[in-house]
């Protein structure tokens, strides 16, 4: 009895992942082009960073940057940067990134709902 034997060949698994910077680059907060830069200079492919080569491209369309990943690309991870380039640029205590309730494999960058917090601090 042998486990995980060889991969079936045939397609490669696809993954995209989407992140919706809309908002802060509205408001001027974020420069869409550095965030892109960021990505492709952080993003480790075989634990080597800036190598991104054919398994990993990413694309910006307006406020969007969408990372297409041929090989084992994790969402987390994605994530992981987004929130060091946040911190980085020190905009990090005002943005959040959040998954999209629509589509689970789009991640989004909204702000604190401050208002809210300072309604119950009042109480």
């Amino acid at each position: 009895m042998s486990r995980g034997g060889a991969a079936p060949k045939g397609k490669k698994k696809t993954s995209t992942f989407t992140i919706d910077c809309s908002k802060p680059v509205e408001d001027k907060i974020m420069d869409i082009t550095s965030f892109e830069k960021f990505l492709q200079d952080r993003i480790k492919v075989g634990g080597k960073t800036g190598v991104l080569g054919d398994t990993i491209t990413i694309t910006r369309e307006k406020n969007k940057i969408i990372v297409t990943a041929e090989t084992a690309f994790s969402k987390r991870y994605l994530k992981y940067l987004t929130k060091k380039y946040l911190k980085k640029h020190n905009v990090r205590d005002w943005l959040r990134v959040i998954a999209s309730n629509k589509d689970r494999s789009i991640y989004e960058l909204r702000y604190f709902n401050i208002a809210e917090n300072e309604a119950e601090e009042e109480d």
